[in-house]
């Protein structure tokens, strides 16, 4: 039976990136570290994009642009992203930067396993596999488990899924230097439904067919969607080059209470996602490294979470998608109508004072806001 400090329970985009800031800190990178993912990871699985106002992974950054379009029925905005930039970064770039990094450290070890169960003995973990079983002292779950959010309506789930194709096309329709951040010009069908298109050339892009809604769709619908949305732009003929796909959990779901002194859920599987978004790059970046700076001097990881304005704000979102979905269209087309997209990026970023938050929350819909608000107070009541 082998001894850790750290095994990570899964070795996703939390995990890599607590094991970045793990690896960039003196007092913790001559841990000894285990990461157990039952997936080799090295294709490109997912893209992440995020806005940035600094040089964070500019270097691994397949694109970065500095404006982006937004659509809706009614108009087009091409938005000034400044100070914010947006960065594009692809999955199987990540991984490989992360594990060249892991290489410089032989204290940090990685096993292709699937892990079967964790449990907490006092002072120290078990991690049980389908081959093995390891001790540690403390675990870093992103295992997601369904069942927790599934057994209880308090908090609702939205989904937010897409499926998405990277596309080299004959006619050059795309604007290079210019990514379409939300359309919402296409059909809603009650739901709240998007094209977002990310443009390595004028010949090429990926595009994915996004939804925030309750239900998943049949395969067929999001690729009939794509083909229709490239035939309105005038493409006849393209080749796919790539796909991906995705099911992102939006809920504002305390998983946090799951916590122990020696275990904590990290990734999706701890709430880490930006709920009212399903961004996840930047959110789990800036947890991972607190994540960090916590582990060197608490020993409970009970104590880790803090709950503050920016969750109730969630909260309401989803609670108005959860029963009015369709209205996800007239929310954010309500945000973004005027290009000045720095402030909803703070915003989003958990980044702005009061007056700053009263100054986005002036741009919504009055009324639906208000509705959700009573609603959630006669949960509580």
């Amino acid at each position: 039976m082998q001894h850790y400090n750290y095994i990570f329970t899964g070795g996703g985009l939390a995990a890599l990136l607590t094991l970045y800031h793990f690896l960039e800190d003196p007092f913790l990178k001559d841990s000894s570290i285990l990461i157990i993912d039952q997936e080799i990871k090295n294709s490109n699985d997912r893209t992440w994009c995020f806005w940035d106002s600094s040089s964070l992974f500019d270097k691994q950054a397949e694109k970065i642009w500095l404006k982006a379009w937004f659509k809706d029925n009614t108009h087009t905005q091409q938005m000034l992203l400044h100070p914010y930039r947006y960065k594009k970064l692809r999955s199987s770039t990540f991984y490989q930067f992360i594990y060249n990094l892991a290489k410089q450290h032989p204290n940090v070890h990685f096993a292709h396993q699937k892990v079967i169960d964790v449990t907490e003995l006092g002072t120290y973990c078990t991690v049980k596999t389908n081959t093995q079983l390891y001790t540690c002292n403390r675990v870093f779950n992103s295992i997601y488990n369904p069942d927790w959010v599934a057994s209880q309506t308090k908090f609702p789930l939205v989904q937010q899924h897409f499926i998405g194709w990277v596309v080299r096309t004959k006619e050059a329709v795309f604007t290079e230097n210019c990514p379409t951040f939300m359309d919402f010009s296409i059909k809603q069908k009650g739901n709240t439904r998007f094209m977002y298109v990310l443009p390595n050339t004028k010949n090429e892009a990926l595009i994915e067919y996004t939804l925030f809604s309750k239900d998943l769709l049949p395969k067929e619908e999001y690729e009939q969607a794509i083909t229709h949305y490239l035939n309105d732009l005038g493409v006849q003929h393209f080749e796919i080059l790539e796909k991906e796909q995705g099911n992102i959990p939006m809920t504002c779901y305390p998983f946090w209470k799951h916590n122990t002194a020696n275990i904590i859920h990290i990734g999706s599987a701890g709430g880490w996602t930006k709920a009212s978004t399903g961004y996840t790059f930047k959110s789990a970046y800036k947890r991972a490294k607190k994540l960090s700076a916590f582990t060197k001097t608490n020993t409970d990881f009970r104590q880790f979470h803090t709950k503050n304005k920016f969750w109730f704000y969630d909260l309401l979102l989803i609670d108005i998608l959860h029963q009015n979905n369709k209205v996800g269209n007239q929310i954010f087309s309500a945000l973004f109508h005027d290009g000045k997209v720095a402030l909803i990026f703070k915003f989003l970023d958990e980044e702005t004072s009061l007056w700053e938050d009263l100054q986005v929350i002036n741009k919504c819909p009055k009324g639906i806001f208000i509705k959700a608000l009573w609603n959630r107070f006669l949960k509580v009541f």
